[in-house]
């Protein structure tokens, strides 16, 4: 039976943890029916235009030899525009494991109106399932992914995360001012200095980096853990990410142009 649009507006409001079955099915339905458009950026390459600031002389030229020598129009130079790059970092350990799955669902909904997302999963060692999140139907993808990853709910190491991609793929994936979507609680209590240099290593490769963490759904949430200490002095904004409503705030964010983020006062 279809949503009424007060039911739909009550389970956006749901913690993604206190679901039930049906629920999770409804949710999954919302938002495969959502198509994100996020928000393109100026660039410093010009391309042909019919108008713009930038008269183009050679091309306004050869148009007025082709027309016998009379410069009877102008044509124009304007800076190109293009996405850029989104790279998520996915937590799928235990304490994480509800809200890694919605968020899987919201990034399939991207990969259909961007090309340029790469996803990553982390516990305790780091997955590309990028090319597998392509997969047309979202059901199947995320079946998929859960199948093959092995250490999916089980426990973290976010700083041997960070140092895998750091070396293996942030130069591949973090040009063009790209934006890095973290999404963890920050519940790890090993190698708290590693976790803060790859931080700290993460935040020279990447244009931004929006942390989006669910125990942001507290109101009194305080960065007491090490590892949110080690964290929040290298992110720009930080976001909750514990049911619909914030999903769809964070997507309102990456659509405004120049959006520079939200920063938390606890910053």
């Amino acid at each position: 039976m279809p949503l009424t649009f007060s039911d739909q507006e009550r389970l956006a409001q749901r913690d993604f943890e206190t679901l039930t079955a049906q629920e999770w099915r409804a949710l999954q339905h919302l938002v495969r029916k959502r198509r994100a458009h996020l928000a393109m950026e100026r660039t410093r390459r010009l391309r042909p235009s019919s108008s713009g600031t930038h008269a183009d002389l050679r091309a306004s030229a050869r148009l007025a030899v082709r027309q016998h020598g009379e410069w009877l129009r102008w044509k124009y130079r304007r800076h190109a525009e293009r996405k850029p790059p989104v790279v998520l970092l996915l937590d799928i350990s235990g304490s994480m494991s509800q809200y890694s799955r919605a968020v899987l669902y919201f990034c399939h909904a991207l990969t259909l109106s961007r090309e340029r997302l790469s996803v990553f999963l982390f516990g305790t060692r780091l997955t590309n399932i990028t090319r597998a999140l392509r997969e047309r139907d979202p059901d199947e993808a995320v079946a998929v992914i859960t199948g093959q990853v092995r250490d999916w709910a089980g426990g973290t190491r976010i700083g041997e995360a960070l140092a895998s991609f750091n070396r293996q793929w942030a130069r591949r994936t973090l040009s063009g001012r790209a934006t890095v979507l973290l999404v963890t609680d920050g519940l790890d209590h090993e190698h708290i200095d590693l976790l803060g240099q790859e931080m700290a290593r993460l935040r020279r490769f990447a244009h931004r980096i929006i942390w989006l963490n669910p125990l942001l759904r507290y109101p009194g949430f305080t960065p007491q853990a090490r590892g949110v200490q080690a964290i929040l002095p290298h992110v720009d904004a930080l976001h909750p990410a514990h049911n619909l409503d914030s999903l769809l705030a964070l997507q309102t964010l990456l659509s405004e142009p120049g959006a520079s983020g939200f920063v938390s006062p606890m910053k």
